[in-house]
């Protein structure tokens, strides 16, 4: 680091003993530079700020009746095609700038001057339509009609294409619902024509030919059920029906002491009471090996074998009749039981009505398996094509109906308002060219310059200033420094130099700070100058 330090201060000092040139240089350069910066020909710019407002208070209103357009894109484009040929040459015209050019060739570069002169910028944030536009021209009338005349350019573009679109999109939306009613004729009369063929085969409220066959064969599996459970009902009341008889006939025949009109009576069912309740009473007091109780026990067998036998005479003679439920035919369980099995066989009957009715419903639906679908999707296609083209027909009904209160919208108010809010000015103190920092550039020019022809003749005629650079360039060590005396008269030259050095520059400064001054206060330095020359 020390090294790399130490020659560049040997290069510093290089610099310093070449210094002539680096005077030779600013004196050539920079004087004729500055006066070249002070003879430029002052501009004026000319700058206006317009708002877009796309705020209407229509919007609100109409939001959902008309046919909503996005005004802040609008403006971009606007702004983005304000600068096209068509419009830069109408701005010529409307300032005259075209008469200045008398052939083609001048024309192109007005207008290409136009293109890059007019500066067109959006401020106040993304959601604020501010536009600054600016224009730079020697004459400060012509910036400030520039500017004008882009401005009505820009309110005139906006508010016509609107109205172009406006009705682009009417012609446009007529011609399609034409079209779109057109087809929807020739939709319904084809779907007319069809129902009117195969009116006696097409598909009701109720469902297609699908629907028919599968609702017709969950019907039939749904009465087969009933009827198959109904029967089992009638199966089983009818055996129950012939149990209970062949019970009562049974009970009949064994219990001769209940006495109704469903029971049997016999000649010996008094005294077979008497003799029992004696019985009752003598085995109270005495046992069985008694000879009264023997003998009504006796008597007692003998009346109940006669009762018997006159029971069973009766019963033969009932089934030699044909009549073998006659005795039971008055109970009431049998009675329900037969009604029960009367009323199931009424409903078999009907069910099985039914069940025919169905089997022969799917029978046919089967039979025509190969012609209805074919019908049926014919008739789903056309309903598909005349619902889709009734439907955009529609929408663009719709469509017109907003199309047309949009554009009455536009015509009585835009739904865009220019304002402007700084109205373009001639300005009266010239904005450009900025001299001071041309001045400034100069200067760093010349200086530039000047130290880089010191640093060339530095290396091409190079001269000795530190005994470090001696031992770089030999290689052998230095030990010691022997001084020049003030005989030799090198430092009184080496101080006329630098004496001669700082005039120069302070010469040179001192012109710098006329032109500034010249170009900051035109007024004041050039008002004495003409009364001298004038004198």
């Amino acid at each position: 680091m020390q090294e790399v330090l130490e020659q560049m201060l040997d290069y510093l000092k290089g610099i310093w003993l070449k210094r002539r040139y680096l005077m030779i240089a600013t004196w050539l350069i920079c004087p004729l530079g500055w006066f070249a910066v002070s003879q430029l020909q002052d501009t004026y710019e000319s700058e206006a700020r317009v708002f877009a407002d796309t705020q209407s208070i229509l919007g609100p209103l109409l939001k959902g009746m008309t046919v909503e357009t996005n005004t802040d894109a609008q403006i971009a484009l606007m702004v983005k095609t304000l600068l096209s040929r068509p419009n830069l040459e109408r701005i010529a015209r409307m300032t005259d700038l075209d008469v200045q050019a008398n052939t083609p060739k001048e024309f192109d570069a007005l207008i290409e001057r136009l293109k890059t002169g007019i500066d067109i910028k959006k401020t106040g944030g993304r959601r604020q339509n501010i536009f600054n536009i600016t224009f730079t021209d020697k004459d400060s009338v012509m910036a400030r009609d520039v500017v004008q005349s882009v401005i009505t350019v820009f309110v005139e573009t906006t508010r016509g294409d609107n109205r172009r679109n406006s009705d682009s999109a009417q012609k446009f939306i007529n011609s399609q619902i034409n079209e779109y009613e057109n087809r929807l004729l020739k939709s319904e009369a084809r779907l007319t024509n069809f129902k009117q063929k195969y009116s006696d085969v097409l598909p009701n409220q109720y469902g297609g030919y699908y629907v028919k066959l599968n609702n017709s064969k969950e019907q039939l599996k749904g009465i087969e059920l009933v009827l198959l459970e109904t029967k089992t009902q009638l199966s089983a009341s009818k055996s129950k029906l012939s149990k209970l008889g062949k019970s009562f006939s049974s009970d009949s025949s064994k219990q001769n002491n209940i006495v109704d009109s469903n029971s049997i009576k016999t000649t010996y069912d008094d005294r077979i009471s008497e003799l029992e309740s004696q019985l009752d009473s003598l085995q109270l007091r005495y046992t069985d090996q008694h000879p009264d109780v023997k003998e009504i026990q006796r008597r007692l067998e003998s009346l109940t074998k006669k009762r018997n036998s006159e029971i069973e005479e009766y019963l033969a003679n009932s089934t030699g009749n044909g009549d073998e439920y006659s005795p039971i035919s008055q109970n009431p369980v049998i009675q329900d039981i037969q009604i029960q099995v009367n009323q199931l066989e009424g409903l078999v009957a009907s069910l099985e009505v039914r069940a025919n009715n169905y089997r022969n419903t799917v029978k046919e639906l089967e039979n025509k398996i190969h012609t209805l679908p074919e019908i049926e999707a014919e008739l789903v296609g056309l309903n598909r094509g005349y619902d889709i083209t009734n439907k955009q027909y529609q929408e663009l009904l719709n469509r017109k109906e907003k199309a047309m209160i949009a554009q009455s919208a536009d015509e009585t108010t835009s739904k865009i308002n220019f304002k402007v809010i700084d109205p373009p000015r001639a300005p009266l103190i010239p904005s450009g060219p900025k001299r001071f920092i041309f001045y400034i550039v100069v200067t760093f020019l010349g200086v530039g310059v000047g130290l880089g022809l010191s640093f060339l003749f530095s290396q091409l005629n190079p001269v000795v200033t530190s005994s470090s650079q001696v031992a770089r360039a030999t290689g052998i060590p230095i030990f010691g420094i022997v001084s020049a005396t003030e005989n030799l008269g090198l430092q009184s030259k080496d101080k006329k130099k630098t004496i001669l050095f700082i005039v120069s520059n302070t010469m040179l400064l001192s012109i710098l700070c006329f032109f500034i001054a010249y170009s900051l206060f035109p007024d004041a330095i050039q008002a004495p100058l003409h009364r001298i020359f004038n004198l």
